[in-house]
């Protein structure tokens, strides 16, 4: 049942809201998680890599099956399944004391994999011509939680710890499921016909798809490494976080609002996202060779995180717009799983290329997968 075009705004918000719930629990983390970690018993930096990607981990794993099942048992079972899980894992990360279970707690979280039967639900419900400003209040969603997430983390640690962080994050899982239960229709889809490996091919090889599939990887793995280095390059100059956040999030976040209307106002989205990636490159290169300066770091991190919030609102977008409509459950499928493989990846490789490397090895990492990006996408046309 598709609504009308006048309906799609409020069709599209609380999807939006359980996304924005959903990602806000595991954005705080980030900021704060490669110091406040070091706390737990039998904490090593590569353990603490593994704890902060094994979220992404199972949901790499999850994305798939809860992608395909939703196109055949319905979208508002799988996000009923899946918002339980990650509350049972918030509870279990409140109370871990140790790096394994804090391990565990994580991977728990992460099981329940909603982020593709969102993205499909919303494609059953609003109308072609309306999709892609459906997805994009979906990818703004994102951002703002990423923003809103960078400002409180540190509040909520230094008052409460880790536990608050997971705490907060069950009680964010519990509104979600609110949300679903009293403002998600009920809907009748068409049934694909029975699954076949060929749609894997059809919703990975086409270049558009193909764009979306492999940018959401990197970005996130970019995300989840920057994210292991930069909370201890900033305890190393006694930086305060929640201030260094505060006034990095809002600027970024201020700007990148405005260059989304003016790109949808002008049909410039291609120009945007290009813009992106080359903002995604410069911000990850001054990490190699500024100086250890708070205002260097954040000038550089400022060009990083309007990348990062251009990116997260334009590539949902772009899923739902390429995506064949009787496999939309799959592709995001597909888009999801490599998203949350690339913040398992980016954690992992964090902790160990730290122990090595230290955080210029990360940075470098970093700036080689943004260089191969422009390579391979820059004279595309994914919009």
């Amino acid at each position: 049942m598709k609504m009308n075009s006048k309906s799609w705004f409020s069709t599209a918000l609380p999807i939006a809201a359980i996304f924005a719930f959903r990602m806000l629990g595991l954005f705080m983390l980030i900021p704060i998680f490669s110091i406040y970690g070091q706390n737990l018993e039998h904490s090593t930096p590569i353990l603490i890599g593994v704890a902060l990607g094994s979220y992404g981990f199972s949901q790499g794993l999850m994305q798939m099956p809860f992608g395909i099942l939703s196109d055949y048992y319905g979208r508002k079972k799988l996000l009923f399944i899946g918002l339980m899980l990650f509350a049972l894992g918030s509870l279990v990360g409140a109370y871990s004391q140790s790096i394994y279970s804090m391990i565990f707690a994580r991977f728990l979280q992460g099981a329940g994999a909603i982020g593709s039967v969102l993205i499909a639900l919303l494609a059953d419900l609003v109308e072609d011509q309306d999709r892609p400003k459906a997805m994009a209040i979906i990818g703004s969603s994102i951002g703002l939680s990423f923003a809103l997430a960078m400002i409180l983390s540190p509040f909520v640690a230094q008052q409460y710890g880790l536990a608050g962080i997971f705490q907060l994050t069950a009680i964010l899982a519990c509104l979600g499921l609110a949300i679903m239960l009293l403002f998600i229709p009920k809907i009748e889809h068409q049934r694909p016909s029975p699954f076949q490996f060929s749609h894997l091919k059809d919703c990975f090889l086409p270049r558009e798809l193909m764009i979306c599939h492999m940018g959401i990887w990197g970005q996130h793995f970019i995300l989840t490494s920057s994210f292991f280095a930069i909370p201890l390059m900033l305890k190393a100059i006694n930086a305060p976080l929640n201030y260094f956040y505060l006034s990095l999030m809002l600027l970024a976040f201020g700007l990148m609002m405005p260059l989304i209307i003016i790109s949808e106002r002008q049909k410039k989205r291609p120009q945007l996202f290009q813009l992106s990636l080359g903002l995604l490159f410069i911000g990850q290169l001054l990490m190699i060779f500024i100086p250890a300066k708070i205002y260097w770091i954040w000038g550089a991190l400022f060009l990083y995180f309007i990348a990062f919030n251009l990116l997260e609102a334009l590539f949902p977008a772009m899923i739902a717009k390429a995506a064949k409509a009787e496999l939309k459950g799959t592709a995001t499928g597909i888009y999801s799983t490599l998203q949350f493989l690339g913040i398992f990846f980016g954690g992992l490789w964090a902790g160990i290329c730290y122990k090595y490397f230290g955080t210029t090895g990360i940075f470098i990492t970093n700036t080689f997968i943004s260089l191969l990006y422009i390579l391979l996408f820059f004279r595309g046309k994914p919009m």
